[in-house]
């Protein structure tokens, strides 16, 4: 007896639906556990350094989330693919604890001639111009891969720096940060 494939395609939903849905539900599950108490009995100088681990994560996911902000604003067509994984930086930015307004594009963000190489290979900090959106879509979302890329890499570093609850925070984050790679690149 012989299995031949199916003439038929695959039925269900596409993988990176599945991947986003996964991404999404495994960082809401790690994001209701992981918010930092104060009176933990944690000594001062290594709450104080959570804090600023925490903060600085905060920004680091706010930028990012300017960052789609500028791409989506320069492409529109490119909106249905990027805002969902935008909603997603802006919830990490939430759940670190930002209380910034999640990076909207500006009215002059712009498709340019291209993005200075160094805000291409690192996610967007201070001082980087967030604006600057390659005018090539794919180049856009190549921009935003690195990103991406950059940051899961540097909250998996700093994941030994930190104490329990924010490690697994930083870890489930960079675990969607890695998706959204994915998602950007190969899944895309």
């Amino acid at each position: 007896m012989s299995f031949s494939a199916s003439p038929r395609p695959p039925s269900g939903p596409p993988r990176r639906s599945l991947l986003v849905s996964a991404a999404g539900a495994a960082g809401a599950v790690l994001l209701v556990g992981c918010s930092g108490d104060p009176d933990s009995g944690e000594p001062a100088a290594e709450r104080s350094a959570a804090d600023a681990a925490r903060a600085r994560a905060g920004r680091d996911s706010e930028a990012l989330a300017a960052r789609y902000a500028a791409v989506i604003a320069a492409h529109p067509g490119l909106s249905e693919r990027l805002r969902p994984l935008r909603e997603e930086v802006l919830r990490h930015a939430k759940a670190f604890g930002a209380k910034g307004t999640g990076g909207t594009a500006s009215p002059g963000a712009s498709a340019s001639s291209g993005a200075s190489p160094s805000v291409s290979a690192r996610a967007a900090g201070p001082g980087d111009d967030v604006g600057r959106v390659p005018a090539d879509e794919k180049d856009a979302v190549a921009l935003l891969a690195g990103a991406e890329r950059k940051l899961a890499d540097r909250r998996t570093e700093a994941l030994l720096e930190v104490p329990g609850e924010l490690a697994r925070l930083l870890a489930s984050v960079a675990a969607a940060g890695a998706a959204h790679v994915y998602l950007l690149t190969d899944g895309g």
